[in-house]
């Protein structure tokens, strides 16, 4: 396993962040209709940041998945997305509608945003290399 670049870690984050914040965007009035959390109108300031950072957490978990599987190529890296994707935020929010009564339809709404960061930083992080 090669050492893990700092520079490419933070270009898959800021891309996801943006990524997610233009879907949000995009798809905002469906969530608000869904009575997702976080109500009308602008988020809080201290969200922005936050979100920031749960997003470069994962992407360095995603590097080390990369490191360590010596994934290399943007189709292999869009094929890892695609398992994590499966393997953990489908998992999850899957059993979030089935124990916690999670409309099916808001937990499909997060769905979408976590396949797209996934793959994107998969793809970013794999091609780099």
């Amino acid at each position: 396993m090669d050492g893990i670049e700092i520079l490419p870690v933070l270009v898959a984050t800021v891309a996801a962040f943006v990524a997610a914040f233009a879907y949000y965007a995009v798809l905002g009035s469906q969530l608000a209709r869904l009575g997702s959390a976080g109500g009308d109108g602008p988020p809080p300031g201290w969200m922005m940041p936050v979100e920031l950072l749960r997003t470069l957490a994962v992407t360095c978990v995603v590097a080390v998945v990369v490191a360590l599987g010596d994934v290399e190529g943007w189709l292999a890296g869009a094929a890892l997305g695609v398992v994590l994707w499966v393997g953990f935020p489908v998992v999850l929010l899957s059993g979030s509608v089935v124990h916690e009564k999670v409309p099916w339809r808001l937990a499909g709404l997060h769905a979408g945003d976590w396949l797209v960061k996934l793959v994107l930083v998969s793809v970013v992080l794999s091609a780099w290399s």
